[in-house]
């Protein structure tokens, strides 16, 4: 079978054939063996037909790629994008969106869904995070009847099982594809500091051998110690292996890592790339230039050598992306969010190390995340082998956990399946208990758990879970007599922190407090406490003390520990708020500029909510009015 004058490999074509049928499918098939395209078949097939697509990816860089992508190849008349702060060409026939806003359109039976054929799910495999799994479960189990799923991941041991479960939840056929063979191989190597470039049973053997002053009993180390590995060394011995990308899991190390390789001149310099540069920007506000970030990429880009991290303002994001396409760039160090569905692979992938701080613990990487990095190296009709490389550490060597995360994907995907309130409300709003209890055994939980007759098991653990939702729900009189009350329905429209939003704007906490204040009170909710984040200049006022006092006299908002940090969050909301730009924001604090724009993106999809969610007309007015501020401030970045 050919496609787009491609002749399709067998697992396409099968997948294909079962979308003919109106079949859900499962494709479990490793990274870059052209999963999209199958994506692209649907596509084309039903916009002819007047039907309506919805593609979700796990990441908003993603989808906005996909939207570019697929502007390009359809038309952007066709193409339309929601996220939590941009919406545009809603009404198309194709719409890309994040897997969340797909979950909430498709709870509320938004009519923006109501044509949907088929739902692609990019990268499935999320299901598995253990912070937001539950969303891609929730995708399945309120989609309408009618609609169908086109599932793509790389490996999934128990593809079968998954679709299974699709099967008794949703009560249509759903196929199975797989692919196992990559269309480049790839070889794996690790990076031990004395050995170089070897084998896991090199480390091994060499690592198991006691010194000499240990056997004698003159030391109480086991063996002398072993210098670290080096970025540099290693990329010194893989010249001819080139280009590669260079995951580091911290953003500084990318940065530190590309200025130290910048010193060795291992490439010759390209006045191009300056040209290149110069030209993307000449249109940009001046103060660009001056941001540590883009003197360094001005610096190490021109020598073959470039970073790329969600700290960065989107335009050099984008020149960096570009010019690895074109091939001026040898060496990208990166971060771990690049491996996710980004079209741009590479001859090799290198691991500054197979350990990795996960926000809680340091870590070490499991098998799916191991491929999914090293998926990216190997450029099909380009490359006869993809090259990956593993910076071994001797103090985290673990020999048998090493061999097992890169010998072979081997991770199952397992529910994270988990009631929150918005789910609780929206349910009860829409459903008769009868329908209640069938919706929550569907999960695939209970599914794992139970096999095929997870609908038929009495008072399983999500029950009880419901019920203690439900029962501070009503103490907090958001339900009452399983109705929802004025502050429920407002509820059932915010999709995190529900209590908390709710608490503030679905009483008459908010009435008296002008929009200022407002603004603190939402920029508390979306703001991240770290412990390296410092602001340099705060501004303390009789507005926020004012504030606090309401907030120490409310039951409930006094007991929130994120409303301590209103003087704190004054540094990005006040220059925000009086007209000031992201580069007058910027000399407040450490923060990135990436993280700046996506802390005020945030604001803007919590206001959308908040004016979607309300009643009263001078509160929507001034969340609209809020969101026109921060646009203000954001113009001179391009931050689709």
């Amino acid at each position: 079978m050919h496609y787009k004058g491609l002749t399709l490999d067998q697992f396409q074509v099968d997948a294909i054939h079962a979308i003919e049928q109106n079949h859900s499918v499962v494709v479990s098939a490793p990274t870059g063996s052209g999963k999209t395209l199958i994506a692209d078949y649907i596509i084309a097939k039903d916009i002819q037909k007047g039907k309506k697509i919805v593609y979700t990816a796990p990441i908003k860089a993603l989808s906005n790629q996909k939207y570019k992508d697929f502007c390009k190849d359809y038309g952007a008349e066709n193409i339309g994008l929601i996220t939590g702060d941009v919406v545009k060409n809603a009404g198309a026939p194709v719409l890309i969106m994040t897997t969340e806003i797909y979950r909430n359109m498709a709870i509320i039976q938004d009519p923006h869904i109501d044509k949907v054929s088929y739902v692609i799910f990019d990268e499935i495999h999320y299901i598995n995070d253990i912070e937001r799994g539950y969303v891609w479960e929730e995708s399945v189990i309120f989609s309408k009847e009618h609609v169908r799923f086109v599932c793509l991941s790389a490996t999934i041991p128990n593809a079968k099982q998954f679709a299974d479960w699709i099967h008794a939840a949703k009560r249509h056929e759903v196929v199975v594809v797989r692919h196992d063979t990559r269309a480049v191989p790839l070889t794996k190597h690790f990076f031990d500091g004395e050995l170089g470039i070897c084998s896991l049973e090199d480390i091994k053997n060499i690592h198991d051998i006691p010194s000499e002053k240990y056997i004698r009993g003159k030391t109480h180390h086991r063996r002398p110690k072993i210098m670290s590995p080096n970025h540099v060394d290693l990329l010194k011995s893989i010249q001819d292996k080139l280009p590669c990308f260079f995951f580091a899991f911290s953003r500084k190390k990318t940065q530190d890592m590309a200025l130290e390789l910048s010193r060795h001149k291992l490439f010759p310099h390209d006045p191009e790339i300056s040209t290149f540069i110069r030209n993307k920007l000449e249109n940009s506000p001046t103060e660009i230039n001056n941001l540590a970030s883009t003197k360094l990429i001005r610096q190490v880009l021109p020598l073959g050598i470039g970073f790329h991290h969600a700290g960065l303002l989107p335009i050099i994001k984008e020149i960096v992306e570009e010019l690895f396409g074109m091939g001026k760039i040898k060496v990208l160090y990166t971060t771990e969010t690049f491996a996710v569905g980004i079209n741009m692979p590479a001859k090799a992938v290198c691991f500054e190390s197979l350990r990795k701080f996960d926000g809680i613990n340091f870590r070490f990487l499991n098998s799916k995340e191991f491929f999914q990095i090293a998926g990216r190296a190997g450029r099909r009709g380009i490359d006869k082998h993809g090259f990956v490389y593993a910076m071994i550490d001797r103090r985290d060597f673990d020999y048998k956990y090493l061999k097992h995360i890169t010998e072979k994907d081997v991770e199952p995907i397992q529910s994270q399946f988990k009631l929150g309130v918005n789910t609780v409300l929206n349910i009860l709003k829409r459903h008769t208990a009868q329908e209640i209890d069938e919706i929550l055994c569907k999960n695939f939980y209970s599914y794992q758990k139970y096999g095929k007759n997870f609908d038929k098991v009495e008072k399983q653990r999500i029950y009880f879970t419901f019920d203690r939702i439900k029962k501070k729900l009503e103490k907090l009189h958001y339900i009452k007599n399983d109705r929802l009350t004025e502050k429920g329905e407002f509820c059932a429209k915010i999709y995190s922190d529900e209590i908390f939003t709710s608490e503030i704007f679905a009483t008459d906490f908010y009435q008296n407090l002008n929009e200022y204040q407002l603004m603190l009170l939402i920029a508390c909710i979306c703001y991240e406490k770290r412990e390296r984040t410092e602001f340099y200049k705060v501004f303390p006022s009789k507005l926020i003390k004012d504030l606090e006092q309401g907030i120490h006299r409310n039951e409930y908002l006094s007991k929130e520990k994120r409303l301590k940090n209103l003087v704190e969050v004054s540094a990005l909301v006040y220059p925000c708020y009086h007209g000031q730009s992201i580069f007058d924001i910027l000399r407040n604090t450490n923060l990135l500029e990436g993280d700046i724009i996506r802390f005020f993106r945030q604001l803007i999809d919590r206001m959308t909510q908040i004016r979607n969610a309300a009643q009263d007309r001078r509160l929507i007015e001034i969340m609209k009015a809020l969101e026109g501020i921060i646009l203000h401030s954001l113009q001179d970045i391009d931050a689709i």
